[in-house]
């Protein structure tokens, strides 16, 4: 039998639209309190308004995750106003496209900088939460292009290949304090960053939605704590 997540505090990067909105909103229906943190608040002061009238705390805080100073000081604001985190979900990331020759030097790096270090960087910060708890869950939003490489992705993929790898070794390294790490790898999901303009509304409504993820990680949080899903890929089903 599953356990229930009603009580739990969850801590959501990339929170303001897109995938860590509907997650944020979906938890909270669980009754599960939200620390909402991205770069821009009037975003995520519109996700928090939502998901306070179902009943929950939502605290919000800005940073830039590729810092680690701002990281510190927006997960010690979350924990002061909600309190230490049972859940940490890494969702937060920028899309890089353009082959190696073409990509500019500057995009990579701040690819990078904000894929990994940026997930390093809010886990480092709140992984003592959990531990300090001895249970908690962590949630890496990571992409089909960390598992297989494409044409025209090279920064992109090679950030979500690192986040595979540290996500691998942290579960490792936890799993003697009941914390569970799991890490999501979704094909193309409707959202600004997957499409931009590029496909009219009728057309993203074939391909998977930010819903559609929420719900799927809501129903591994729910799972007995005995048992997790290391690792999954999310496809849509017939989006062509």
């Amino acid at each position: 039998m599953g356990q229930t997540i009603a009580g739990k505090v969850a801590y959501i990067t990339g929170a303001g639209r897109g995938i860590g909105r509907a997650t944020a909103l979906e938890l909270a229906k669980e009754g599960v309190h939200v620390g909402l943190l991205a770069r821009t608040e009037n975003q995520l002061n519109e996700v928090a308004h939502e998901a306070a009238k179902l009943g929950v705390k939502a605290s919000v805080a800005t940073a830039d995750i590729s810092s680690m100073d701002e990281v510190e000081n927006a997960i010690e604001s979350l924990k002061s106003e909600i309190g230490p985190a049972d859940i940490l979900i890494n969702n937060a990331a920028v899309g890089s496209h353009g082959t190696l020759l073409e990509a500019d030097p500057d995009e990579w790096k701040k690819t990078i900088e904000v894929n990994v270090f940026g997930t390093y960087h809010v886990t480092r910060a709140v992984l003592p939460h959990l531990v300090k708890k001895n249970k908690g869950d962590v949630i890496n939003i990571s992409s089909s292009n960390g598992l297989k490489g494409t044409a025209g992705s090279t920064a992109y993929s090679a950030s979500k290949f690192a986040v595979q790898g540290m996500s691998e070794a942290l579960m490792q390294e936890v799993r003697k304090n009941n914390i569970r790490v799991q890490t999501l790898n979704p094909s193309r999901v409707a959202t600004d960053m997957g499409f931009g303009d590029q496909l009219s509304e009728a057309d993203k409504e074939k391909f998977m939605q930010p819903e559609d993820l929420a719900e799927y990680m809501v129903a591994q949080l729910k799972l007995h704590q005995r048992i997790f899903i290391k690792q999954s890929l999310q496809w849509a089903t017939n989006p062509f």
